[in-house]
């Protein structure tokens, strides 16, 4: 039946606030918004690839003293090449063509939330503007090393979720349903897939001899952003280890603070071995961060995924764990690969790409699947130990399609463990940073409804898409906005965090584009399409 004439104002309402959002949220690095960066304090910088003209559009700013633009040495070859303190005040790097933002403090461009705006733009035939941002991964990769976590200097030693091949392919059907299939442009994109698919299978990337990858940031020490924007993270993170019962082995001690690498983050403890902040306190020890602690908290970055417990406390071993996450998107990178050889009539590419893929397949469902509880799990390679940490990434098989019909149906017995009121958490753990319970993000929803799809569970896909939809247009309603995340446990997108990032950025890019694509995922015509909405 369809929907009561308020719920079609109300569901049109959020419809024109996407659209015109859009342009909002639209940024070039010709333009002195586009440089600024929220997160830090410091002036305005734009950085050049060495082998780059300044353009006409930026020649023109600069007498205005609205952008500042300087030129890095020479072309970066990988990822790691040029950390963030080599390149100093830290700055925006230069893309070639316009792009949309996430939203709020996050005013540049970011790997994985590009997959998802870009579904939305398409979704708005807004065909021009995705393959102007998948072109600027092509950038990235030539210019830069790889495709980064986002535009930034202090970005230069790590990327995020290899979503590139997903965003070619999303592109390449769009230009092709509107008459243009340009195979030209698709020999040019799998030069840069295969380029960024390989920096993920040489080491540091490599998780062991598994022969699956893992997320690992080449740079060193606390992230610039995590000392200037997240206010008082750090120390959080000190507090928590400080207080277990047993020491951690992520924390430094020194007999006085000015022995310490950073002694402005650094603790001291009291006889009681409590975090000490009073100066009648006598203090015994100091503590700070150790360096594996900065590596783990600087790969979970890398994993799209920050912050969760989901790798051991802040992420801290992230690095030591080959990622279903990561490991099913390598996977769809192969078999995109593979269709984009045929369609290229690379014959032997392509059998070479199934070759990988399959291996992949039988390694992925050999080590991280656990037949017993019937979910998909992260895998400890140097402990060669499988986590009992429930996360939603489990759906992620299904996605690609890597799963079996029988390990799909057992992950579909187990929704309850997942769904909630405002559609799927995170984990079903609580505890207290935004990638766990009970919080829901909009890019899993899409993964694991269109996962769900795959294998025949409509049903089960309708109602989660609806549950999320629901949420997401009754919180618009009452305060105009589109979030970056949602209590799906309460329905709100009033989230109350107690560690780490507190904000709710408001936007926001990948809830606008999963927003539209659940919808139209929807079995109804548009106009009666809302009558599924509670």
């Amino acid at each position: 039946m369809s929907g009561s004439p308020r719920r079609n104002q109300e569901l049109q309402a959020i419809l024109d606030y996407i659209s015109s959002s859009w342009s909002v949220l639209t940024r070039s690095t010709a333009t002195s918004e586009g440089v600024a960066d929220p997160k830090l304090t410091d002036s305005a910088i734009l950085y050049l690839p060495s082998d780059l003209a300044l353009p006409a559009a930026l020649q023109k700013l600069l007498p205005e003293g609205t952008v500042h633009a300087e030129q890095l040495p020479p072309v970066i070859p990988g990822p790691g090449e040029m950390t963030g303190s080599d390149v100093q005040p830290p700055g925006l790097l230069f893309l070639e063509n316009p792009y949309v933002v996430p939203g709020g403090r996050f005013n540049e461009m970011y790997g994985w939330d590009s997959y998802f705006i870009i579904r939305g733009l398409l979704r708005e035939s807004k065909v021009d503007l995705a393959l102007g941002m998948v072109e600027n991964f092509f950038f990235e990769i030539e210019h830069y090393g790889a495709i980064l976590n986002a535009n930034r200097t202090y970005y230069l030693t790590r990327s995020q979720p290899p979503f590139l091949s997903s965003m070619i392919i999303a592109v390449y059907e769009a230009q092709k349903a509107c008459g243009h299939e340009d195979l030209t442009w698709l020999a040019k994109a799998y030069h840069y897939a295969d380029r960024d698919y390989e920096m993920w299978l040489r080491a540091p990337h490599m998780a062991g001899t598994t022969g699956l990858s893992r997320y690992y940031d080449l740079g060193e020490g606390p992230v610039p952003e995590g000392l200037h924007d997240e206010t008082g993270y750090y120390h959080d993170v000190l507090a928590y280890f400080a207080k277990q019962t047993t020491r951690s082995p992520y924390l430094v001690e020194a007999e006085t603070a000015d022995s310490l690498k950073l002694p402005e983050y650094s603790l001291r403890l009291g006889k009681d071995d409590s975090a000490a902040t009073d100066a009648k306190c006598v203090p015994v020890q100091h503590f700070a961060l150790s360096d594996e602690y900065y590596k783990g908290d600087r790969s979970m970055r890398e994993s799209g995924f920050d912050i969760s417990f989901r790798f051991g406390p802040y992420g801290v071993e992230t690095h030591h764990y080959a990622p279903v996450c990561l490991n099913s998107l390598l996977y769809k990178t192969e078999t995109d690969l593979e269709t984009i050889s045929e369609r290229l009539g690379d014959r032997p590419a392509a059998a070479q790409w199934h070759q990988r893929a399959e291996k992949r397949k039988t390694i992925i469902n050999t080590r991280l699947w656990d037949k017993q509880r019937g979910l998909y799990f992260d895998y400890e390679f140097e402990k060669q130990t499988l986590s009992s940490y429930e996360y939603a990434t489990t759906f992620y098989p299904l996605w690609v399609g890597l799963a079996s019909p029988e390990q799909a149906k057992a992950v579909v017995q187990n929704l309850q463990l997942f769904e909630r009121q405002g559609g799927l958490a995170t984990s079903t753990t609580e505890t207290g940073v935004q990638w766990d319970y009970p919080y829901g993000w909009a890019p899993i929803q899409l993964l694991a409804v269109e996962g769900l799809r795959r294998y025949g569970y409509n049903a089960d896909a309708d109602r989660i898409a609806c549950e999320f939809l629901s949420m997401v247009l009754d919180n618009f309603v009452r305060d105009g906005t589109i979030r970056e995340k949602y209590d799906v446990v309460s329905d709100s997108s009033n989230v109350q965090l107690t560690e780490g990032y507190r904000d709710n950025i408001v936007g926001f890019g990948w809830t606008n584009g999963v927003f539209l694509e659940l919808l139209n995922g929807l079995p109804q015509e548009p106009g009666r399409r809302c009558g599924r909405l509670r």
